[in-house]
């Protein structure tokens, strides 16, 4: 189909949300989509966490996490101009395959675009080359939590979020009808209680600053 084609692409019906979630979105530069007519030169992409959350097929305190960490690392590197895909090396203390790390590292790459050595090479002489961008094992962290450092490559620039996972509430007694639902035998009134218990700790990560805390890395 030709960019002048009168013709219309079709579209899937819009999914039908059970839950609203109250979050900025992240905006972000992507050299390539701006090279290749996709976006105009200098707009961003504009990713929500309903766009996370179609990523990892499912919402929760950890893929919440992952994008508050994503979001104030972001804001710390690039507090006067937006961030650049493939200009973001994305730094994690621990393995790929850790429960922790690799699930967050999938929503961080998703929004940075920071790949290792399989992702995208980039246009011409490498414009938007991602590759080698999210490294695991890359530091010792000062703490259990979960940690990222985020650093920009064309300054130098390092900032590191931690997030604070053991002091997210638990969501009380509702969170036990999680296994009646699994099998089936949840009532209606214990499926909502377990949605208002779980979709109220999401949101509280998504809102409560206190959760994180932000520092710069000096080399």
């Amino acid at each position: 189909m030709t960019p002048n084609s009168t013709t219309t692409e079709s579209h899937s019906t819009e999914t039908n949300w059970a839950v609203e979630y109250d979050v900025e979105p992240i905006r972000i530069r992507d050299p390539v989509a701006e090279a290749l007519g996709v976006l105009e030169p200098g707009d961003p992409f504009v990713i929500t966490y309903r766009d996370v959350v179609q990523e990892a097929g499912h919402s929760c305190p950890t893929a919440s996490g992952a994008y508050r960490i994503t979001q104030l690392g972001l804001d710390a590197l690039y507090p006067d101009d937006l961030p650049v895909r493939s200009d973001i090396e994305v730094l994690a203390p621990g393995p790929r395959d850790d429960a922790t790390y690799g699930v967050m590292s999938r929503i961080i790459s998703y929004v940075t675009g920071a790949t290792e050595a399989d992702g995208f090479g980039g246009l011409g002489d490498g414009v938007g080359d991602r590759r080698n961008l999210l490294v695991f094992d890359a530091f010792d962290p000062e703490t259990a939590d979960p940690t990222f450092r985020f650093r920009r490559t064309d300054t130098g620039e390092t900032v590191e979020v931690t997030y604070h996972v053991s002091e997210v509430p638990d969501g009380g007694p509702a969170m036990g009808n999680l296994r009646r639902i699994l099998d089936g035998s949840a009532s209606e009134d214990q499926r909502a209680a377990f949605a208002e218990a779980w979709h109220g700790r999401v949101q509280q990560v998504l809102t409560d600053d206190s959760l994180f805390a932000v520092r710069t890395v000096d080399d």
